[in-house]
């Protein structure tokens, strides 16, 4: 109960910051769109890194994601990604997990065009492996951690599991408008 007043609480709050900048389409005008914690769900069940819905805002589309990862014990290399056109901001909603971000990277691997995570989850991007992190921070349910667009960022460490819903704001519209997970059409 406590973990979906939180994220319930979470996506407001995130939603909110982003109203006064978001360009509805007309059709979008009369209607919210209610991602339900039941999809929510669902998708975090597939593992991974998975996209819920994907809206056309009219100027931009908006993806809903979640992502669930599990334990991680700290290594000599950490894997990082960076999403070329997307920023994320990702709403914690279980678990905890030492997020690390930096440019001073190594190994760089542009992500396939025909990868699933470019065509439908984050757009263009590469993984890499990061040789000094600017920044590494503990985080936890309930935190709200804003990744830019072009920032290497992955987690040196995951204790258990770390659970989050991410937002996706996509003003280059690489994402594709419309798409809802298969696991949650009806």
């Amino acid at each position: 109960m406590q973990r979906s007043v939180m994220m319930t609480i979470g996506l407001a709050v995130l939603v909110t910051a982003m109203a006064p900048s978001m360009a509805f389409s007309q059709s979008a005008q009369n209607e919210a769109t209610i991602v339900t914690s039941e999809e929510i769900q669902t998708v975090a069940a597939l593992g991974g890194d998975r996209e819920v819905k994907i809206l056309d805002m009219g100027k931009f589309n908006l993806g809903v994601a979640v992502l669930r990862r599990g334990a991680t014990k700290p290594g000599p290399t950490i894997g990082v990604i960076n999403h070329a056109k997307l920023t994320e901001v990702y709403y914690v909603t279980s678990g905890e997990g030492t997020i690390v971000t930096g440019s001073d990277i190594e190994n760089v691997r542009p992500l396939a065009a025909d990868n699933e995570l470019v065509t439908t989850v984050v757009g263009p991007g590469a993984n890499a492996t990061l040789k000094k992190a600017a920044q590494s921070r503990k985080v936890k349910a309930g935190d709200v951690i804003i990744i830019p667009a072009g920032l290497y960022h992955g987690f040196s460490e995951v204790p258990d599991h770390i659970e989050y819903v991410l937002i996706r704001p996509d003003v280059e519209k690489v994402l594709p408008a419309g798409y809802v997970n298969p696991a949650v059409k009806k």
